[in-house]
């Protein structure tokens, strides 16, 4: 599938770019985050989602009340079923998000060089000089010459969709502002965001919490986006909610780092997360536009370096309402691949865009691209050269069957693994083939019941580069004799040849447990 690799680095017939690009059964290695709205919620346009490449479905609620997302999420489910498409849940959290409060829904029009006053009186009416807000702390918070922005999903201040303020005066708890922009705000709710001020609010509010207790926990989500991640602590704390409610233990966070606090922060939420995602919409407001560049490259390198997803947001905006992408968003698109991303979010894209069917489909395309000419190379040296010696016997075994892969050209590697944690492991040394993950279920009792473990451990890599996962037969262990092994083989082998991966004469790398052994095997397929 992949046999052809060639490098940037590498001189290239520009003829050749004209080719086309092969069909194949994976639309890309890198995942694609799909936030499903009014424009994405029918059974036929999920499933159609599903097949473009969506792998992971995202619920945003900082709008939506929980019936209308559970009417969503029923129609993916049946979605799964028609597709027989794999996708995993993610619930993204509100946070401490400001808001400006439109009751009346009437669009509101901003003159430039005018003024208007925030004001945390939310019984008013949002008027063209004054506008309500939900948080009474904003003008302690606040001094002269401070930038505010405010939109339905923040953009740079420059379209006629959201309004650049700057603070003129602050008087009690009213702040009094200078608009830089005319724009017309449509809606109930916009965001608010004021640039480098932290804002004195819990990172998981009472109403994240009653969402995730209810729709979060009676949907077993497989990942939590934790909005406005600040510090590691905020991390810790929504671990410690999420694991006394009941299967949500086993709920991977993904802090979302988008203010300056989280990016000074970085390190240490790294550490306790499951993975990051780089909120690009509102660190461009917290960042100067030249320096957005410098922290996704060093954010996304740390998080490749340690083994855990990088997801980018915010990459074609232009496609909300047209039906290609700007060429800077194009290689916007593609360098997030060169970089090392493992996922690409789609916002209001999929959720309110005219084209989420085709959106999905062309990110796709431009990441396989990127695929192509990804220096896996240099990217394995790297990564072997960070880990350092002498290495842990798991990460010896990853890294020796990505090598074994590459130099034998094998069309995929097979990983038996019942955590998920060996193919996550693999796919860190991002092979330029696919790796399927076998998982293997196991049997587990809270002393009331036997239930079996997997389904979650498949779903959540879905939000990793280069991992497809299938679950096996939960009657055989992951470590039992070579005989059931090999015929959970015979069927992985079946699911990669039914799936054009695989065919005769290639060769296969797989990783599996022989008794308490990690073994690294290759195999040539007969006809």
């Amino acid at each position: 599938m992949h046999s052809h690799h060639l490098l940037l680095e590498e001189p290239v017939r520009m003829a050749s770019i004209l080719e086309p690009s092969k069909p194949s059964f994976f639309p890309a290695m890198t995942k694609i985050v799909g936030t499903l709205g009014p424009r994405s919620r029918s059974v036929e346009t999920i499933s159609s989602c599903l097949i473009a490449g969506m792998s992971v479905a995202r619920f945003d609620f900082s709008w939506g009340d929980t019936e209308y997302h559970q009417e969503t999420l029923d129609n993916l489910k049946l979605a799964i079923k028609s597709t027989k498409k794999l996708c995993a849940v993610m619930l993204d959290t509100v946070g401490p998000e400001l808001q400006v409060v439109n009751k009346t829904e009437r669009p509101i029009s901003l003159e430039a060089e005018t003024l208007v006053v925030l004001t945390p009186n939310q019984e008013k009416e949002a008027t063209s000089n004054l506008l309500p807000i939900n948080f009474s702390g904003l003008s302690k918070a606040v001094k002269t010459g401070d930038t505010i922005f405010i939109g339905q999903y923040l953009f740079t201040g420059s379209e006629t969709t959201s309004v650049w303020l700057e603070v003129n005066e602050v008087t009690g708890e009213d702040v009094v502002c200078l608009i830089k922009n005319s724009a017309t705000l449509s809606g109930s709710l916009f965001t608010l965001h004021v640039s480098q001020i932290r804002i004195d609010l819990p990172t998981l509010t009472d109403k994240d919490k009653e969402v995730i207790s209810t729709w979060g926990a009676r949907n077993n989500i497989d990942f939590l986006s934790l909005s406005y991640t600040r510090h590691a602590e905020d991390v810790r704390h929504a671990r410690e909610y999420l694991s006394k409610l009941g299967d949500l233990h086993q709920t991977q966070i993904f802090a979302k780092i988008e203010n300056f606090e989280g990016l000074t922060h970085f390190d240490e939420i790294l550490q306790e997360a499951d993975g990051i995602i780089l909120s690009r919409g509102n660190l461009g407001i917290d960042l100067p536009p030249e320096k957005v560049f410098l922290f996704q490259k060093a954010a996304v390198y740390k998080c490749n370096m340690a083994g855990k997803p990088a997801v980018v947001t915010r990459v074609v905006d232009s496609m909300t309402d047209n039906l290609r992408p700007t060429r800077a968003e194009a290689t916007d698109v593609a360098n997030a691949v060169l970089d090392g991303s493992d996922a690409i979010v789609l916002g209001a894209e999929t959720l309110r865009g005219l084209y989420p069917v085709e959106t999905i489909s062309i990110v796709g395309k431009i990441c396989a691209e990127a695929e192509k000419v990804f220096n896996q190379d240099l990217y394995f040296k790297k990564t072997v050269r960070y880990v350092g010696e002498p290495m842990s016997h798991m990460e010896s075994i990853a890294s020796s069957a990505v090598r074994a892969a590459i130099k034998v050209k094998a069309s995929v590697i097979i990983c038996f693994t019942s955590s998920g944690r060996a193919a996550r492991l693999i796919a860190k040394y991002r092979p330029t083939m696919p790796v399927i993950s076998v998982v293997i279920p196991r049997l587990k009792t809270n002393q009331l019941q036997w239930t079996f473990t997997g389904a979650f451990e498949a779903r959540q890599s879905l939000i990793v580069r280069g991992l497809f996962p299938m679950l096996a037969d939960p009657r055989h262990s992951a470590d039992t004799i070579s005989a059931t092994n090999e015929s959970i083989l015979k069927i992985a082998l079946d699911h990669g040849k039914a799936s054009g991966i695989v065919k005769s004469h290639d060769r296969v790398v797989v990783c599996q447990k022989v008794g308490d052994d990690s073994v690294v095997k290759i195999i040539e397929l007969e006809d």
